[in-house]
């Protein structure tokens, strides 16, 4: 398994709308087996994405489907920075 957790910080006022373009494109991802998004508690702008996929290989073949596309096009100029991205290897647990 392959697991990724990355905090993204939305620019002033738009993390609400940068987390809706984020959800409504994860519907289908062959070999994601789960994607959380999150509001970060203690930042009014970070977001949170905590993924866990079969491989890194599907994970990587996602950056290429149109949905997904397609949200990187809408959601790049909410997109003020990028924190902490750690990469996982998940091993089991409530919802795996």
């Amino acid at each position: 398994m392959y697991g990724l957790i990355g905090k993204i910080t939305a620019t002033p006022g738009q993390r609400d709308e940068l987390i809706e373009i984020l959800i409504s494109s994860t519907a289908r991802m062959p070999g994601c087996l789960s994607y959380v998004v999150a509001r970060d508690s203690t930042d009014s702008d970070g977001i949170w994405i905590s993924e866990v996929w079969n491989s890194k290989a599907n994970h990587d073949a996602s950056l290429a489907l149109p949905a997904v596309r397609e949200a990187i096009a809408k959601g790049r100029p909410l997109i003020a920075g990028f924190g902490n991205r750690v990469e996982t290897i998940p091993v089991g647990g409530v919802g795996l």
